[in-house]
Formats: C-alpha cells, sequence, structure tokens
C-alpha cells in the first residue's frame, strides 16, 4: 500500500515539474479552495465621518442608534460659558439591510427638521479576484422643515418644506491607518428665502480618518460649496477624535456648523474658523444587533 501511495506522488510531482497540471489543478487534488473576493472593512469606524456620510455601511440586521450634540459658538466667552450654556441635537435611527444597502431617520432640533436617507454601494473596495479599488457609495436624502410658518396667512404648501440632497462618494481605505474619500453633492430646496437665491447648490465633500492607536482616530470632514451660498453662509469644517469603546463609538470634534443633516451644514452654515466662531460637540454611536447572524 505504501508503494502504491508513494507511486502516485512521484507522478503527481512529475506532472507538475513538466507543467502538464495548473497550479489551480494541484489546489483542487490537495483540497484547498480557490482565492475567493475579500471586501475590506472598517475603513471608518461610523457610517458618518463626523457630519457627512462615510464609505463605512451597517452590518446586516445592525441598527445604530446615534445622539448628535453641538454646543454654541466658543467665541461667546463666560456669557455663554464658552458655547455650553447652547445646544442643538440630532437623533437619528441608522438601519443596516445589506453589507452595501442602509437607511436612515433622525430628527433635529436645528429648524426642527425630520430626514431620511439612503445609501447603496454598487462598488466595495476589495482585493481577490474581480476586485476593486475603492468603494462607491450612492446617498439620497430628503428633510422637512418643522418650524411654523412665516407667515401663517397666506397659503402655505407642505412641498415647500422639504429639500432633497444626493450624494456620490468614492472612497478608498489606503492602509489599515489612513482613508479619504471625495463626494460631490447637490442639494436642493423646494423653497428658498430670497428670490435671487438658488434652488440648486452644489459642492464637493473631502473627508478622511487617520488612525493613532488601536481604539482612536483623527477624523474631518469638509465641503467645498461652488455656487449658491448665499453672502454670510460659510463652507462647513468639521474636525473630530473618535474614540472606540466595544460597542460604542465615541466622537469628540469642533465644527462651524449647526446643522446635522446635509441641506442644514452644507447650505446653512454661518460660523468662520478664523474668528472662532466654531463650536464643539460630540457624536454617539449605539450599535444593536436586531437580527442573529447566520452562522
Amino acid at each position: 500500500m505504501r508503494s502504491i501511495r508513494k507511486s502516485a506522488l512521484l507522478i503527481l510531482f512529475s506532472l507538475a515539474s513538466t507543467g502538464a497540471w495548473s497550479q489551480e489543478d494541484l489546489l483542487g487534488l490537495l483540497g484547498e479552495e480557490k482565492p475567493k473576493k475579500q471586501f475590506i472593512k472598517a475603513a471608518f469606524k461610523s457610517s458618518r465621518v463626523i457630519n457627512a456620510h462615510s464609505i463605512e455601511f451597517l452590518n446586516a440586521g445592525t441598527m445604530d442608534f446615534r445622539i448628535l450634540h453641538r454646543f454654541g459658538n466658543i467665541d461667546q466667552g463666560l456669557k455663554n460659558f464658552f458655547g455650553l450654556d447652547q445646544a442643538s441635537m440630532r437623533m437619528g435611527f441608522d438601519f443596516g439591510l445589506r453589507p452595501n444597502l442602509m437607511v436612515g431617520i433622525g430628527r433635529s432640533t436645528f429648524k426642527k427638521e425630520v430626514d431620511g436617507f439612503i445609501k447603496y454601494a454598487p462598488i466595495r473596495q476589495s482585493k481577490g479576484p474581480g476586485s476593486a479599488p475603492v468603494t462607491v457609495a450612492l446617498v439620497a436624502g430628503m428633510t422637512a422643515d418643522g418650524l411654523p410658518w412665516a407667515d401663517p396667512n397666506r397659503e402655505n404648501y407642505f412641498t415647500s418644506r422639504l429639500a432633497y440632497y444626493f450624494s456620490a462618494i468614492i472612497g478608498r481605505k489606503f492602509s489599515e491607518a489612513f482613508t479619504l474619500q471625495v463626494s460631490p453633492t447637490v442639494v436642493h430646496k423646494n423653497l428658498v428665502q430670497l428670490q435671487t437665491d438658488a434652488n440648486d447648490i452644489m459642492g464637493v465633500g473631502v473627508g478622511g480618518r487617520l488612525k493613532l492607536n488601536k481604539r482612536m482616530a483623527l477624523t474631518w470632514d469638509y465641503t467645498q460649496v461652488f455656487n449658491g451660498l448665499p453672502d454670510g453662509y460659510q463652507n462647513p469644517l468639521s474636525v473630530g477624535l473618535d474614540i472606540e469603546t466595544g460597542g460604542h463609538v465615541f466622537q469628540l470634534h469642533v465644527s462651524n456648523s449647526a446643522g446635522m443633516n446635509e441641506r442644514a451644514f452644507i447650505t446653512e452654515t454661518t460660523g468662520q474658523w478664523g474668528k472662532g466662531e466654531i463650536r464643539a460637540g460630540f457624536n454617539l454611536s449605539r450599535m444593536f444587533q436586531l437580527k442573529k447572524k447566520k452562522s
């Protein structure tokens, strides 16, 4: 029996040395699987960079309960305790439906807005057969202003409260320490304040993550608006520190925007970094598993 095994092995190695069989055939005989596509994960530790959407997605069957908290302007000094006496907030619930599909809904104290979105990635960064070097994610969202009408005596329409945004996010995790993304975005407002104001506002966002250690990372997002910003409005810039603690992701940050959805922070940011018109804040993310993972 041993002599038969030795003969079979000699024949196998002889065929391999003469190139009669390919490497894939040999792997098959040895019972080894062919290489599979592997998707890159943890480009960011959250589905948001700070304000803007990131290329990261929730796992299917997961809910992310998010609290975004923004204080008042730091430059107000002691009279408002450097902004800590004031605050605005957004509370949201995001749901992972598939590895590349998620939805979310939230409510902000800023203009008492309700917002919702859907995010889908037709291309995901991966390695192996049929791999892709970047992730491409598409986001569509809607916001509804909840403030009382400025003039309740005129004929007002619910559609006048609505605004929409559409964004394409192209990003890459270059290494375990560094991720970068860009996101062309357009915001459409059904109703604008002045007749001369633009209904469509376009800009490009840039966001990134630099890992500092196992549980901390520096993050930032900035949007350059190209048209439609009235005088007195600024491009939004936020810089933060992500701290991961088990099922929580805690983000400390400073920003010149008070609003925390795309319509608000892209089109209605008034603070100027150069004048100290920035706000401290934090984002808190808590994950819940709603559906058992497949074994």
